[in-house]
């Protein structure tokens, strides 16, 4: 019942006092590696047989292991590489990536990735994720939408597909676009979204911050949220063969003003399969 599922994590900073470090490390090894394919994971995992650390990392490492490597022959295809040039964000003027400080004026290195990933299992086999992060884009948001098919057969003229949000950043939520009849004459739809906010349901709760979670994780020797060794290896060999496609390519990365939402390039990967990025709002 899924098209196919995008997973989001944009960030209207830039490199800020991380050049030296960014510079060498690019989006792809920074943000891509560790933050959207440990949420890739989590969407993508089968329900482990226990809720211990163990039984989680087992079903999260085979997600890795069965991710479809993306080679030289596809890495056009499948990949986009982008770093901003000056622009503005937020009604303020960001420079050039190439002009930050500590980084290299003739600086290649990707300040955006976006990817189509395919998973080689039973469960997901045929339905894309299609991956993207980076900085200085118009919105700082994180989420996940899982896009569902379109049904079989539309009965009515203006009928979408439906499909479910997951949004972690700004504010953490959960909603799914359903079709509803407007009141009145004749049947016509519109979209209209059954949510679940998680500041507003818990307003009276004290939001942890991600580290404090993780710290009292360490005291209690709970180790799910973190990555194993196997995991980790898994990730890095995915990540370094798109990298070593790169090289061999020798394709540049594509330009983008800052305060938008990434290279062109970017829109034309997922709609040559027919489809479009989610809008934020």
């Amino acid at each position: 019942h899924i098209d196919h599922v995008q997973i989001s994590v944009n960030e209207t900073l830039g490199v800020e006092n991380r050049g030296a470090y960014y510079d060498h490390a690019g989006a792809m090894r920074d943000m891509l590696q560790n933050h959207l394919l440990q949420l890739l994971c989590l969407v993508a995992m089968e329900a482990p047989v226990r809720f211990d650390a163990d039984s989680v990392r087992n079903e999260k490492v085979k997600i890795l292991q069965a991710l479809r490597p993306i080679t030289s022959m596809d890495v056009q295809d499948k990949t986009v590489r982008g770093q901003y040039t000056a622009g503005s964000v937020g009604g303020h003027t960001a420079p050039a990536y190439y002009f930050e400080k500590d980084v290299d004026n003739d600086s290649d290195t990707e300040t955006f990735v976006a990817l189509e990933v395919e998973i080689d299992n039973w469960r997901w086999a045929g339905v894309p994720f299609y991956l993207r992060t980076g900085k200085r884009l118009a919105k700082k948001t994180s989420e996940i939408v899982i896009q569902f098919k379109p049904v079989p057969h539309s009965l009515f003229s203006d009928s979408q597909a439906n499909h479910l949000l997951i949004r972690l950043q700004p504010e953490e939520r959960i909603s799914i676009e359903l079709m509803a009849k407007t009141p009145g004459k004749g049947m016509h739809l519109q979209p209209v979204e059954l949510e679940i906010n998680l500041a507003q349901v818990f307003q009276d709760s004290r939001r942890w911050e991600a580290y404090e979670r993780l710290l009292l994780d360490v005291i209690e020797n709970d180790s799910t949220l973190f990555m194993r060794r196997d995991e980790v290896e898994a990730a890095w060999t995915y990540v370094d063969s798109i990298i070593d496609a790169w090289a061999a390519d020798g394709d540049s990365s594509k330009p983008y003003q800052a305060g938008t939402w990434g290279p062109v390039a970017s829109v034309a990967m997922i709609t040559r399969d027919g489809r479009s990025w989610n809008e934020f709002e």
